[in-house]
């Protein structure tokens, strides 16, 4: 397809940048002691990573972002479309900044409050929630405003009144669902990068121009911190990069009306939350656990799985979840 030039070439912009950023960030962070503190009553075998350099997502942002609007630029799609993603994407990532800065200089292992943190994402996704109420189409332009596509009917339903909270709800739990999947060494990069090229290729198909752009870059710059993060990490993203790669997978699949089909190719970040939400839920009514550990990734571990067996089989798993997606869509 002549359309996936311009994501192709985004993709190896953001993955060079993404590992020359991420290389030039680490010393940087451990000068200025920006260091994962990991909570003690995770698992044991991650005590280790107490120290290892944090705040690797503004290596990974920076380079998508710099690919997309070079790119976009230089395809002549760069437009308010492209720059409201882009601008959502650093709005999340300065809510991850501000936690990973309660954690690492004011030694908060708690980082910023449950109640600061859902406060500030539901304003930045109400302000996007409208902004994509007016500016996101699908359908190759015959579908917009407050419509969105259910997969299996294969039919655009207009969600009216209930289209703003629906959007708020998506953004939310997106950001939430991949700071709950980065746990493990390369685990929230390599889904994501895989997750991303899913997006590509759906929009691409149906002759999005910036959205896919947008997708291809913040897959390179994963795949360029991913060389970085791989088991044994030297540097994670921390809340940062996470909350910032939930709310631009968000943001970009809200643009093109397929929030759905990012819950099937990214059901890793769901069941992730759901595990959280299971486990919680149980246990406060039973006293019981159902998982050894919650979020899902700690529960293989506890079962005894290695800390890179865990990450493959979820990267196998995304990569079954994003094929459907794509069979899903017909192409």
């Amino acid at each position: 397809m002549q359309n996936l030039i311009y994501p192709v070439i985004a993709t190896v912009i953001a993955w060079i940048l993404g590992a020359l950023f991420t290389k030039m960030l680490i010393p940087f962070l451990e000068k200025k002691q920006f260091r994962q503190f990991v909570r003690e009553e995770g698992p044991q075998s991650h005590l280790s990573k107490t120290g290892t350099p944090s705040m690797g997502g503004i290596a990974i942002i920076n380079a998508a972002a710099a690919a997309a609007l070079a790119v976009t630029a230089a395809a002549g799609e760069l437009d308010i479309r492209v720059v409201g993603v882009i601008l959502l994407m650093y709005l999340f990532a300065l809510i991850g900044f501000i936690d990973d800065y309660e954690k690492a200089i004011k030694k908060n292992n708690a980082g910023i409050s449950p109640k600061q943190k859902i406060i500030m994402q539901f304003g930045f996704s109400l302000a996007f929630a409208l902004f994509a109420a007016y500016y996101s189409y699908a359908a190759f332009g015959m579908v917009g405003g407050t419509e969105v596509w259910i997969p299996f009917i294969d039919k655009y339903v207009d969600f009216g009144i209930l289209y703003i909270p629906f959007e708020i709800f998506v953004l939310v739990a997106f950001s939430n669902s991949v700071n709950l999947t980065d746990g493990l060494d390369g685990l929230a990069s390599g889904v994501t990068a895989l997750v991303c090229i899913c997006m590509v290729v759906v929009g691409t198909a149906f002759l999005f121009k910036g959205e896919p752009i947008i997708f291809g870059a913040v897959a390179g710059g994963c795949l360029g911190f991913l060389m970085f993060n791989k088991n044994p990490a030297k540097i994670f993203m921390g809340d940062t990069g996470s909350m910032a790669l939930g709310g631009v997978l968000a943001g970009g699949a809200i643009m093109m009306k397929l929030e759905f089909l990012l819950a099937i190719a990214g059901l890793v970040y769901v069941l992730e939350a759901l595990s959280v939400i299971i486990q919680v839920a149980y246990f406060k009514r039973t006293r019981k656990r159902i998982f050894k550990m919650a979020p899902l990734h700690h529960h293989f571990e506890l079962c005894g799985m290695s800390e890179r067996k865990v990450v493959a089989m979820f990267w196998a798993a995304t990569l079954v979840f994003c094929l459907l997606a794509i069979l899903i869509m017909n192409i």
